[in-house]
């Protein structure tokens, strides 16, 4: 169906089956099971956002790197965006409140963001802090450990991944524990 006022807006260089592609591939690894049961990620409305979190900066941090990819980044944020704001509507979460839910959701994207950034550069032993901190509530810093250890290794393989297969959502992430994974 069109929109009568479709063309103000600024068209997507990047399909919406793409973006919904590559967005279910962030919601599916988040909701791997062992997150959950072996890496003491709290298997609750947090613990799922923040790893959601975890892998959405993830991506957004290798198409940092791709030539043209400011308008997929863009569009897989906004897709966050809608999926927050469906599942607050979802919960119960009334009209008036769910734009003070969204800005706490925003402050956060974006402090994790900096936070994960900053600790990457710092080494693993920072990243497991800043993991330990954010998504395990401060406890099990041995597990910290663990999922920053996948964290890496997944980043590493996303910068693995060609330009073409981002753009495209034809990557995959990596398993989300392996043998390769430990501090």
């Amino acid at each position: 169906m069109l929109w009568p006022f479709n063309h103000f807006r600024k068209p997507r260089l990047a399909p919406a089956r793409t973006i919904e592609a590559i967005y279910g591939m962030i919601v599916t690894q988040a909701r791997e099971p062992i997150f959950y049961r072996d890496l003491g990620v709290p298997d609750t409305v947090n613990g799922r956002f923040d790893l959601l979190l975890l892998h959405l900066w993830l991506l957004l941090r290798r198409l940092r790197t791709v030539q043209h990819a400011t308008e997929l980044s863009q569009a897989l944020f906004d897709r966050f965006c809608e999926d927050m704001d469906d599942n607050l509507r979802e919960m119960g979460i009334g009209d008036q409140t769910v734009p003070k839910r969204m800005r706490a959701f925003g402050e956060a994207f974006y402090g994790r963001v900096q936070a994960y950034d900053q600790a990457v550069e710092g080494g693993a032993e920072a990243l497991a802090a800043a993991i330990c901190k954010n998504i395990l509530n401060g406890t099990g810093l041995e597990q910290a450990r663990r999922l920053a250890a996948y964290a890496v290794a997944t980043e590493a393989d996303l910068g693995r991944t060609g330009e073409a297969a981002l753009l495209g959502a034809s990557f995959k992430f990596p398993p989300a524990l392996s043998e390769d994974i430990s501090p």
